[in-house]
């Protein structure tokens, strides 16, 4: 889910750059192990010195990315939460995603919790919106057809948005109700 390359302060204080690639979420002791490990690497390459700091100098999301990661992130508590939304389906993790983009929620766990209240209409446009919401209140069939064929379901659609109802990012709408 996400990729960190974790680096020996130390190491790189003194010009060397060691650190590797490691995959979350993992088991903490894993997660533990490795990081001594890259400590250990480091302490090799540069004095033999014992090393206990490290950073976050990379990183990269496989799907979606969530938030921003820093470079002394508490990587357990990263791991952690990783570990509860690792199994989630991808309309959750857009979800998610939106809550923390726009602030909504403070982390990703209350996204998680959050993210019911979220509404995600993937590969649609306000338009779209627009035409379920009028057809929803209104049975367009008993509609007159010079009225009902010239419904602008677009600027509808655009009203719905400058109402604070919806938010149209990339190719999906979103509808929060908080």
């Amino acid at each position: 889910m996400l990729k960190v390359y974790i680096t020996d302060l130390a190491a790189y204080n003194n010009g060397v750059l060691c650190g590797e690639w490691v995959t979350l979420p993992l088991a903490t002791k894993e997660l533990t192990s490795k990081i001594k490990e890259i400590l250990a690497n480091g302490e090799e390459a540069v004095d033999g010195f014992n090393h206990e700091e490290w950073f976050i100098s990379d990183y990269e999301w496989d799907y979606i990315s969530l938030s921003t990661i820093s470079e002394y992130e508490d990587i357990y508590k990263l791991n952690e939460e990783l570990l509860y939304i690792g199994t989630l389906d991808t309309t959750t993790l857009k979800a998610i995603k939106y809550l923390l983009d726009f602030n909504i929620a403070t982390d990703l766990i209350d996204a998680y919790y959050k993210s019911g209240e979220v509404r995600v209409y993937e590969n649609s446009t306000l338009e779209d919106i627009a035409y379920e919401y009028i057809s929803e209140c209104y049975d367009l069939n008993a509609i007159p057809p010079i009225i009902a064929n010239n419904i602008d379901y677009y600027s509808v659609g655009r009203d719905l948005e400058l109402d604070g109802a919806y938010d149209a990012i990339g190719s999906d709408i979103y509808e929060y109700h908080g």
